[in-house]
Formats: structure tokens, sequence, C-alpha cells
């Protein structure tokens, strides 16, 4: 029997030191998916999504909204059909929605839908406060009567009147809210100062295929004029340019040569940029992005923000890169207060990083080594599993339950480029209780899965 001390747990098991090479597709896009999914709420008849990626993020998406009585299909090659016409309640369940806070975009629909929604404060990521005040301002400049009971949003309106809406920031979340609730609201809608991200793009072009009319979506004002109803499609949703953007970091702190394919090149301009000040060469030709890493590499400073600028979730892969300049780099975080929690993960490999506030000074070393990590978050994850691609020795990762919400076959793809890695059943040990000392032991591998 294990030790008392000890349980079972799934990690990756990754020798460092090998060099990705090959070539690799970009999945669907994870931030596309989930609000598009919340989106078929407004849909008089069965959506058909294509290029859903399978991520546990889009398994409890597809339960909430099968929790609100909708019917969900998955065929073959990341298929969805989602048929929300027996829709019989406005209340998602707590235990779902506290898993994943993109939940909180079916408030939007639920509101155009029902004129009332009833949503638990939405969970996933611990990346510090994300505050739902633009959402819920916006609902009531449509007209709805917004409170917050037990723990529940609650946004009622008997009938949503078109209006004007000036974001106090870029808002990726409210401007998907305010837009689905917009969809049938009468009149029109005009959202200032909207967040620009393609992802955002994409559930206006979702909304569009369903009869609705937005425009200006991928610039700072939206317009939407309400319709009355709205039908069934198939759609088809944009790569995801944040795992395509983790493969070419892969490529260049493994001073490897990686080609993502089924992607456009506009959208991870900030990180080329980036990744070609340091020495990375860069080169797109159609839907793909080369990368060729070099092993010695120039620091860089960055300041991440709402897109176009430099994409916070691919800020910790690049700080795991930048862990390995010849120099000192300077990464600032613009968007979330906690987002370099893992850093002190990165640390136990030997990274030299301190953080003040949101900025870290990255400070370069000659190598990273081994050591036994948790991520705390699904990019802090990817950039963990980076920075073991690069160290010397065998690391092990866990905290994979967050991994596997973003990385659609993450260990598959890497491996398909050279990686050494694969998921294992270890022993790892509990955290001992204060009154007993310092037990801790190193975790050891029990049955290794197939990679």
């Amino acid at each position: 029997m294990l030790d008392t001390l000890d349980e079972l747990r799934t990690r990756f098991v990754i020798e460092g030191g090998r060099s990705l090479t090959g070539a690799v597709s970009a999945p669907g896009a994870k931030n596309a998916a989930l609000p598009i999914m919340a989106a078929s709420i407004l849909a008089a008849g069965e959506v058909v999504l294509h290029y859903v990626p399978r991520i546990t993020d889009v398994d409890v998406m597809a339960a909430i909204l099968e929790s609100l009585g909708a019917r969900v299909r998955e065929h073959s090659g990341g298929t969805l059909v989602i048929d929300t016409s027996s829709l019989d309640s406005y209340c998602p369940p707590y235990a779902l929605v506290s898993k994943l806070n993109a939940s909180f975009d079916v408030t939007g629909a639920l509101l155009a839908r029902f004129n009332r929604a009833e949503v638990p404060q939405p969970g996933g990521c611990v990346l510090g406060p994300r505050a739902v005040d633009l959402h819920l301002a916006g609902f009531q400049r449509l007209g709805a009567a917004v409170s917050l009971e037990h723990g529940s949003v609650v946004a009622a309106g008997a009938t949503l009147e078109g209006a004007d809406v000036e974001l106090g920031q870029p808002s990726v979340g409210a401007t998907k809210n305010i837009m689905l609730a917009a969809t049938r609201a009468r009149g029109t809608t005009i959202i200032r100062n909207a967040a620009k991200e393609p992802e955002v793009a994409d559930l206006a072009g979702f909304i569009n295929a369903m009869g609705g009319c937005v425009r200006g979506q991928g610039t700072p004002t939206i317009r939407i004029d309400g319709v009355r109803k709205l039908h069934g499609c198939e759609y088809t949703i944009i790569p995801d340019r944040l795992v395509a953007g983790t493969y070419l970091l892969g490529a260049a702190i493994t001073a490897g040569d990686v080609t993502v394919t089924g992607i456009d090149p506009g959208c991870l301009h900030a990180l080329c940029r980036t990744l070609k000040t340091c020495g990375c060469e860069l080169t797109t030709e159609g839907a793909s992005v080369r990368a060729r890493g070099v092993a010695s590499f120039r620091p860089v400073d960055v300041s991440t923000g709402p897109y176009p600028g430099f994409p916070t979730d691919l800020q910790p892969p690049l700080v795991a890169y930048l862990s390995l300049a010849q120099g000192t780099s300077h990464v600032e975080e613009s968007i979330f207060d906690a987002r370099f929690v893992y850093v002190s993960e990165l640390a136990r490999m030997g990274a030299d990083i301190k953080v003040s506030g949101r900025q870290a000074i990255v400070k370069g070393v000659e190598k990273l080594k081994d050591a036994v990590v948790e991520a705390p978050d699904i990019r802090a994850g990817g950039a963990l599993v980076l920075a073991a691609l690069a160290a010397q020795g065998t690391s092990e990762i866990g905290g994979l339950q967050y991994i596997d919400r973003g990385y659609e076959f993450f260990e598959e793809r890497l491996a398909s480029l050279g990686a050494s890695i694969m998921r294992a059943s270890v022993v790892a040990p509990v955290q001992p209780r204060t009154d007993m000392g310092d037990t801790m032991q190193m975790p050891k591998v029990v049955t290794p899965f197939s990679a």
C-alpha cells in the first residue's frame, strides 16, 4: 500500500534537452469555441460546430448547456451538434459554473432568450480579480435590472432596448456578453471601446450565421441591430492563436524548428515581432508560421495588452523562454493581477526571476534543471512544459487538470515534434501537516501510459 502521506497522481514526465522539429496543426480556438457554444442558446434550431477543440473546458460548457435542457452530441473530428430548442432553464448550476470562467458567457444569451438569467459568479483559473461590473453595467444600459442574490448574478428585463454602451476598458468578456444580450434587443446597440480580439470577431461571425446583424467586429466600435429570431446554422471555429504561439515558443526555447499550420500569421504579429527581437527566425507562408530558434538569444522588454498587443495568455511561456536569454528582460503584466503566480515553480527549475507588483525581472541563466513542479493554471502549465523540454534531466509536471483545459492532445503533438514526454501515474506526496515536520519525498513513477 501507498504510504499515508502519498497519493497517486497523473503527471507529465519530460526528458529535456531535445529540440522540437517538424510541423503541427493549430487546433480550434478555446476562447472562441466556449462563447460560441454559449451563443447556441439563441438559436431556434440545431447548431453544428466544426473544429471544436477536444479539451475539458469544452466538456464543462457542454455539461452547462445540457443542464439547461440542451442536447449536445459529439461527432468525430471535433464536431459538436447542439440543439437548444428544448431549453427550459435560465439557472445553470454552481457546481459546473464554478469550474469555468467562460461559463459567465451564458448570461447574455440567457437574458436575450428568456429575458432573465440567474448565473453563479464564475470560476476557472485563479489569476486575480475578474470583476463582471462591465458586463452588468452593459445589461443595465439595455434595460435589465441587475442584482446579486445568494452568490448569483440575476439579470431580468421584460424588454431589452438597444443602447449606446461605452466600456471603461476593452474587456473581452463584457464585449461578448453585451453583444449576446443585444442580439434580440429592440433597436440598435453600439459598443464603444470594444475588445478587438479575433475570438470576439468569431463570435460575431457565428451570430451573423444564425441570422443576427453584427457589424464592426475587430474594431473599437461594434454595432448590433436586434432581430426577433435566430436560426440554427453550421459554423467552423477559428484556429487557436495561443496554442499556436506556445508551439512557436517551444521551437524557440529548444533551439528547434517548428512550423505551425492552419493559422493566420496576422493574429500572431506581437509574438512574432518579440521572437524576432530575441534573434529567433520567423517566416510566414500562407496559413503557416515557422519558427527557428537559436542557442544564444537576446533579452527583450514586453508589456501585455489587449489585442493587437502582446497576449497575456502567452506571457507565462514567454517568461519561460526569456529565462534562458543572454541578459535581463522586463515583462509587465497589464491584464491580470496574479498572472505571475507560476514564477516560484520556474525558480525550482533554476530560473532567476524577481516579481514586483505587475512586473517581472527575468535574468537569463545558462541552463534550466529538472524538477518536480505543479501547474497553477492553464498557461502557466504550458510554460512549465516548455521549460522542462529545455531543461537538463527529467522533470515532472503536475496540475494536468489545468493543462487539459486548454491544450488538445498536448503530449501527443509535442511527441510528434520529437519531445520525450509521457503522461504517467506517479506516487506524489501529500502536503504534510504542520505538526509532522518535513516528511516530503520525491515522486516516483509507478505506471507509464503511452504518450
